[in-house]
């Protein structure tokens, strides 16, 4: 209430300070200028910062994605301790102007971050160290170097167990032209943490729904739960995510998820990116790549995450939720 009761206070600029303001304003809603770099300090100052030999290629999308790329960017200068060019892409830029200015910028490394980043970054001179990052999978993900968004399967686990230590199976519908690769590591996980991995391969919508309504009918929510993985196939957001979500709830059967906003639908729990710490290791990679160390082939399972909790799901599964498990979760769904 007092920031708001300072702003009410201020006296509207004088005439000659109006047309300052005004000219001050048309500034900063002018356009960039195609393939400008930005600076994360610049993305919100107009403080002028040198050029570095890291871009960073990103969509140029308003808040609140905007946010996630200048988090992941901070991070990077962070672990670098040197700023990096940030190249907000416009959709129809031209691929040989962005090239030629990345040359003249002396950039070596570059950093893409979506698909759209990606997309950019493939017709670039392929003598240039690339990083990838902001997407959830690739079918040649052994092509790349960099951290994928979906949640290493492991952490994933072991939160499962501390929640509901008396589940032994976990049932996963996925595409395997997707998600092949993340099963490979969830394989491996299941084991270490002690329970059965059930994966289910659907290779459309169609057998997806097929496959769901298979599992709940033979599923006991005594030792089962259901795995949500990040695939666009096998975990619709329109048609199967609802199907799942209500009858896991009518079953009482435990659902988890690599999506945050799953966790506000009714999954228990979810992980998602610790964007600034995900920027930290992108930045570690690019400095490997800059020193001419071999880098990890292929992209890596994110491991820098927070937790989200539906203490509403928990409740009805009849799991305690108190403050203690509480202060192991960075979101909590409602509000306690």
């Amino acid at each position: 209430m007092a920031g708001r009761r300072a702003i009410d206070k201020l006296a509207p600029p004088a005439p000659h300070r109006r047309a300052l303001l005004l000219r001050l304003c048309a500034a900063l809603a002018a356009p960039l200028a195609p393939h400008a770099p930005l600076h994360a300090q610049t993305l919100f100052t107009s403080e002028p910062a040198a050029p570095g030999p890291v871009a960073v290629l990103f969509p140029d999308l308003p808040d609140p994605v905007r946010k996630v790329f200048t988090d992941i960017i901070g991070g990077i200068e962070e672990q670098m301790r040197q700023r990096v060019q940030a190249w907000p892409l416009a959709p129809a830029h031209d691929p040989v102007d962005l090239g030629a200015a990345l040359k003249r910028q002396g950039v070596r490394v570059v950093i893409a971050l979506g698909r759209q980043g990606l997309k950019a970054a493939e017709t670039l001179d392929p003598g240039l160290g690339l990083v990838v990052s902001g997407i959830s999978s690739l079918p040649e993900r052994d092509r790349h170097t960099g951290i994928c968004l979906s949640p290493d399967p492991a952490l994933l686990f072991a939160r499962l167990r501390s929640l509901a230590p008396g589940v032994r199976r976990v049932i996963v519908v996925y595409n395997p032209q997707h998600n092949d690769w993340l099963l490979r590591l969830a394989r491996d996980a299941a084991r270490l943490h002690g329970v059965e991995l059930a994966p289910l391969e659907a290779p459309d919508l169609a057998a997806a729904a097929r496959l769901y309504q298979n599992a709940f009918a033979a599923a006991d929510n005594r030792r089962d739960a259901i795995w949500l993985p990040t695939d666009a196939t096998t975990v619709d957001e329109t048609t199967i995510l609802p199907l799942v979500l209500r009858e896991a709830w009518n079953r009482a059967l435990p659902v988890f998820s690599s999506s945050f906003l799953h966790v506000r639908k009714g999954a228990l729990f979810a992980l998602y990116p610790n964007n600034i710490e995900l920027g930290r290791n992108l930045g570690n990679l690019a400095t490997a790549v800059m020193a001419g160390e071999p880098p990890p082939r292929g992209l890596l399972p994110l491991r820098d995450v927070y937790a989200a909790l539906n203490l509403r799901t928990a409740s009805h599964l009849g799991i305690a939720a108190g403050p203690a498990v509480q202060r192991g979760f960075q979101f909590l769904y409602p509000e306690p």
